[in-house]
């Protein structure tokens, strides 16, 4: 079997700094046991040895729609774009069309949203989302697609990431973008209380696309300034670097306030053997199971006095970190994932072929 993997306009797929959406395709791919093709835009790096058709710029969808000619793919899966996969579907009849959402869907406004959205996706041949949870909300707008709709968890490379649980450096760390909904204000406002009582712990705060949200998120972090090199601020550091820092922190932050679709950065959390503290919302239970410190009083107060738990029980914050490790290697693994992935893709297939043979 076949699977194009179009990734959205803009994802040049790079390996050495990409998105959460370009990980999880790249994880994918690599376990899966057929035949994969990532389409993507051109101007990345390394590709890891990946089977990879770079589009250019200048009329990009033409030259899509000429590549998935020539490729002639049983499967085409557009990661995140409603837009782009409704473009192309009606193009490529004989092969079933999914649209793959990492990010939640926006709601209707009103019901001629509702009619317009759901004609687009009624387009596809199946709707992927990346938990239960993502699909669940996905569902109560609407529910006229619930046989079309499929949740397949992200998977995470522990291999990549792992290192030993014992031995942390007393660090707290943060990987994400620096925006609201990621609890960046949150993290900001409990560390000085946390810092000023232990003076021995430290704290880095990674923070992706900074310049895109540095006018809301620098007012945050500019009173950590006071702390000097107890705090440090990586803005839109490499991959490479994030993972270092995780291998060895001992406490990984997620207290998104928005209810996140599944939360890669939580797996990552776990397979690099930090302790992690969660605020759970939305996928983010279905990541972690029940080997996280979930903080549902999601306030400086309350998520500070979540670190200090962790801070003052090292015996348990370490056998809560062996079982979060545990429990990834186990339940996310990308050879299950990708299986899941694999088996979806051809119950489509075969669902499609169905249909076109009986004309309907």
């Amino acid at each position: 079997m076949r699977t194009a993997v179009v990734m959205p306009v803009g994802a040049r797929f790079c390996l050495d700094q990409p998105n959460s959406m370009e990980t999880v395709a790249r994880t994918l791919a690599k376990a899966d046991t057929g035949e994969v093709r990532i389409f993507c835009c051109e101007g990345a790096g390394g590709r890891d040895g990946l089977s990879v058709h770079a589009l250019p710029t200048a009329d990009r969808l033409k030259a899509l729609r000429q590549a998935l000619n020539d490729y002639r793919p049983d499967v085409i899966e557009f990661h995140q774009q409603t837009q782009q996969a409704v473009a192309l579907a009606r193009d490529f009849p004989d092969a079933a069309v999914t649209l793959y959402r990492h990010n939640a869907v926006k709601p209707p406004r009103h019901f001629i949203d509702r009619w317009r959205y759901e004609r687009r996706y009624d387009r596809m041949d199946g709707l992927i989302f990346v938990s239960e949870a993502a699909r669940s909300d996905f569902l109560k707008d609407f529910p006229r697609l619930e046989a079309k709709a499929f949740a397949v968890p992200n998977p995470i490379d522990v291999d990549l990431w792992r290192a030993p649980v014992e031995n942390r450096a007393p660090v707290i760390v943060f990987a994400g973008r620096a925006m609201p909904e990621k609890g960046v204000d949150l993290i900001c406002a409990a560390l000085p209380e946390v810092l000023e009582r232990h003076p021995d712990w430290r704290a880095v705060l990674m923070l992706n696309d900074w310049d895109r949200h540095a006018d809301w998120a620098e007012p945050h972090v500019a009173p950590l300034n006071r702390y000097g090199d107890r705090v440090q601020i990586l803005r839109s550091a490499p991959l490479a670097e994030v993972r270092a820092v995780m291998q060895t922190a001992a406490i990984a932050l997620t207290p998104s306030v928005w209810a996140e679709p599944l939360g890669l950065t939580a797996l990552e959390a776990h397979a690099a053997g930090a302790a992690l503290i969660s605020s759970g919302r939305g996928g983010l239970r279905e990541a972690s199971g029940p080997h996280a410190l979930y903080v549902d009083d999601l306030t400086p107060q309350g998520l500070g006095a979540a670190i200090e738990t962790l801070i003052r029980a090292p015996e348990g914050r370490e056998a809560m970190a062996r079982s979060a490790q545990a429990y990834v290697m186990d339940v996310h693994t990308p050879e299950r994932r990708a299986a899941q992935l694999a088996a979806l893709r051809a119950k489509l297939v075969q669902s499609k072929r169905a249909g076109r043979s009986t004309g309907r």
